[in-house]
């Protein structure tokens, strides 16, 4: 779940990158003066959005893909702690 979150946060940055350098040719010029300036404050910036980003897609993965876990989990447990499922040999690990 965390490596699908990190790649969906990787690539939304990657495409984020390459529109703002589209976007913003007419300070190529000023680059120098721009990372010597403001070099640390963008990289604390960028660091800040791309932690707020991947929060954001890991939330959004749990909530869409692991509905009902708990229920699912729950009639498992039950089946397990019973013994009369097809998962008789993990109830036998459950009860070592």
């Amino acid at each position: 779940m965390i490596k699908s979150a990190l790649c969906v946060t990787a690539t939304i940055f990657l495409v984020l990158g390459f529109v703002l350098l589209d976007q913003c040719r007419f300070l190529i010029p000023y680059r120098a003066l721009l990372i010597h300036k403001y070099g640390e404050t963008m990289l604390i910036f960028t660091g800040a959005l791309f932690l707020n980003v991947f929060t954001g897609v890991y939330v959004a993965c749990r909530k869409l893909f692991l509905k009902d876990t708990g229920r699912k989990l729950g009639h498992l447990e039950k089946q397990l702690r019973s013994g009369h499922s097809i998962a008789e040999e993990l109830s036998k690990y459950l009860e070592d």
